[in-house]
């Protein structure tokens, strides 16, 4: 689409107070990162390039399968026929939808090797994963190159979100000291995601968004965000009071970027001749089986004693066997790829 004026076509987006010209063109000059092409991530995409965004880069290590178009707003059925990448899929919508933004898609898995030049060259990181691993390591790469990030989580009815100034506002770390281990909270496999709460919280990201890239900095949010739909309830909690938690927190006060530096997360070995990749945790942790059983239950069949869970399960068409240990590690059969095991370890056993 050529225009002779291509302010134009945000000029209902200029007529609100706090953006104006001045805004619009520092949106249009603006270059985000977005970690996470799914659930949050495509209507934050969507509502980035409609804005205006001048340079967006969809970040993104799955393929769309059908039971994603419940909720992931650019995806259709032919993507799931085409077989496409999601980061893919989702570039072709972007670019039809605004010509003027330049998106760059990559197919590629988050971690700690390569996070750090996926962001070096944005102005805000955005959070459209629904992985715990991923947003410590975001937490860690926007502290260390002073970046601001927003983060946002949805499963079940129930959504949070915040936003993280560096030097500003807490950090994801002093926030939440620790990771939630394997099995601790659900996910979207076991408890399942209505598409509203994905688009209301995706939707307060984007404001958030639109506000740094504007240059309105004043006007973020600086509170922790909680809503359930299905309750109709919602809540804020100042967390100004924790950060740097009194000099501890060895992210934004002690600038010990623990996650990047491998001594967080998990990692994968493929089983030679086995069609099996071992999941493990870079730190022991102590699942419950009986509650992990009942996450799992509804998404496959589960069987465990003291010292082992079993549970098999049909994802993508294709059929999975994860034999889970106490300590958080686990075996999954069906698969040589350490990319897939990860995304299933993920979905169904947690972060």
């Amino acid at each position: 689409m050529s225009t002779e004026n291509p302010l134009e076509r945000y000029s209902r987006q200029m007529r609100v107070p706090g953006i104006g010209k001045a805004g619009q063109q520092k949106i249009m000059a603006s270059r985000v990162t977005l970690c996470g092409v799914g659930a949050l991530g495509t209507v934050l995409a969507n509502t980035l390039v409609r804005a205006g965004v001048g340079f967006l880069r969809v970040i993104d290590r799955d393929f769309v399968e059908p039971s994603n178009l419940q909720r992931q707003v650019l995806f259709d059925e032919s993507d799931v026929t085409g077989n496409l990448p999601k980061a893919e899929a989702a570039a072709i919508k972007l670019r039809q939808i605004n010509s003027t933004v330049t998106v760059e898609p990559v197919v590629a898995d988050i971690n700690r090797t390569n996070i750090e030049d996926l962001c070096k060259d944005a102005d805000l990181i955005l959070d459209g994963t629904d992985n715990f691993e991923i947003r410590y390591l975001i937490n860690d790469v926007a502290i260390k190159q002073n970046k601001p990030w927003v983060y946002g989580g949805a499963v079940g009815t129930e959504g949070m979100t915040m936003t993280i100034l560096p030097g500003e506002t807490p950090c994801l770390q002093c926030v939440f000291e620790k990771s939630p281990g394997p099995g601790e909270v659900g996910t979207c496999e076991t408890a399942g995601v209505l598409g509203p709460i994905v688009s209301l919280i995706a939707s307060m990201q984007a404001a958030e968004a639109l506000k740094i890239l504007a240059g309105k900095t004043e006007a973020v949010n600086r509170e922790l965000f909680l809503i359930n739909l299905w309750d109709n309830t919602s809540r804020r909690m100042k967390i100004a009071p924790l950060k740097g938690r009194k000099g501890k927190c060895r992210c934004c006060a002690q600038r010990q970027f623990e996650w990047l530096e491998g001594e967080h997360g998990t990692q994968t070995t493929s089983l030679c001749g086995r069609n099996a990749v071992q999941v493990t945790q870079r730190r022991a942790t102590s699942l419950s089986f009986p509650d992990l059983a009942r996450q799992l239950e509804t998404s496959g069949t589960v069987t465990a004693n003291k010292f082992l869970l079993k549970f098999a399960v049909t994802d993508g068409g294709d059929p999975y066997e994860f034999t889970v240990f106490p300590d958080g590690r686990a075996i999954i059969k069906g698969t040589d790829d350490t990319d897939r095991a990860r995304t299933l370890y993920a979905k169904y056993i947690g972060h």
